[in-house]
């Protein structure tokens, strides 16, 4: 993050902060001085700005979340924004963060409310299961009356979202409309929602949502109404296993480099599909494997109990078929 001024520039250190917390961002400016102040402390400042605003603000305007071109993007959630008409000393600044933090941390609706995935239909006669697929909680509103097509499949984006709140108090929900633009005619791209905005193996995992297609309409109720993002994926599968990219990077949170994430010799894919472990061996993790068998090389064999079923292999080990 770097901030500028006509007559200098100011440069605030790295920034390292826990996800899914309050943050406070506050600069001031004047002829003499610029200052900027994270969270009520003092971070860096700089020499003053004889105008205001800057050349680049008045031919561009001003920008937050992003650079002018979109770059630069801040992966947060702006709460609120207030400016003065003079600059704010540094005790009173650090008051507004206390206030602020302090009904953060009483607000009950702050504390992340995890969004369930919604229920697939796997195809499991091939071998490699198309784990993840179907509307999903996706419901079709209609086509587009305009659409854009993406430069390739992959290239993707979601507009016309509206938000609607359902109910009130305690048991209100919200709705949410989308159009899907760009990509390829009849390609099904997966939708993901997440109360907050995270990415990485031990942040908290992404709900798929369900499957829909280019320059068409959906909506999806029952999501929380304090907060809600959505992503596209698209459907690359890099390791073939069954599980796109996207949905294990948000979702599963396994490897989309290497088909047997557990290393046991059951993909990645048909681990989801029967309800395994991916992150663990399941040969060597009995409580993990009571209702499945495997052979002494750690290939998966029958299936019984809660998931019943037979597993059909070929003659390496493969999972070909599994009928639950």
């Amino acid at each position: 993050m770097t901030t500028q001024a006509i007559s200098g520039h100011i440069f605030p250190p790295p920034i390292a902060w826990t996800t899914n917390y309050w943050h406070q961002i506050a600069l001031t400016y004047s002829i003499t001085n610029i200052a900027l102040y994270l969270d009520g402390a003092l971070a860096t400042n700089g020499p003053g700005m004889s105008i205001r605003p800057g050349s680049s603000v008045l031919a561009k305007g001003f920008y937050i979340g992003s650079d002018t071109n979109g770059q630069n993007q801040a992966h947060g959630m702006f709460d609120d924004m207030t400016t003065f008409n003079v600059a704010i000393d540094s005790n009173s600044i650090a008051g507004m963060f206390n206030d602020g933090d302090l009904a953060f941390l009483m607000n009950p609706l702050n504390s992340a409310e995890e969004i369930t995935s919604a229920p697939s239909n796997p195809s499991t006669n091939a071998v490699t299961p198309d784990v993840i697929t179907g509307a999903g909680a996706l419901q079709w509103l209609g086509s587009a009356s305009s659409c854009s097509n993406g430069t390739n499949s992959y290239n993707i984006w979601i507009t016309n979202v509206l938000t609607s709140i359902v109910g009130s108090g305690t048991n209100a929900t919200m709705n949410v409309t989308f159009t899907i633009e760009g990509g390829s005619s009849g390609i099904p791209y997966d939708v993901f929602a997440n109360e907050s905005l995270e990415f990485g193996t031990n942040s908290f995992p992404w709900a798929w949502m369900g499957q829909g297609y280019q320059c068409n309409t959906y909506m999806i109720t029952n999501l929380p109404n304090t907060a809600c993002f959505l992503i596209l994926g698209t459907p690359l599968d890099t390791d073939g296993d069954g599980l796109t990219d996207a949905y294990e990077k948000l979702v599963s949170h396994t490897d989309p480099q290497n088909a047997y994430s557990n290393l046991d010799g059951v993909l990645d894919g048909w681990e989801i599909l029967l309800g395994l472990d991916p992150h663990s061996g399941n040969l060597t993790q009995p409580a993990l494997r009571a209702n499945y068998t495997y052979f002494s090389s750690d290939w998966l064999n029958q299936v019984s109990g809660i998931k019943s079923g037979t597993v059909n292999l070929d003659n390496e080990g493969n999972v070909l078929s599994a009928s639950q």
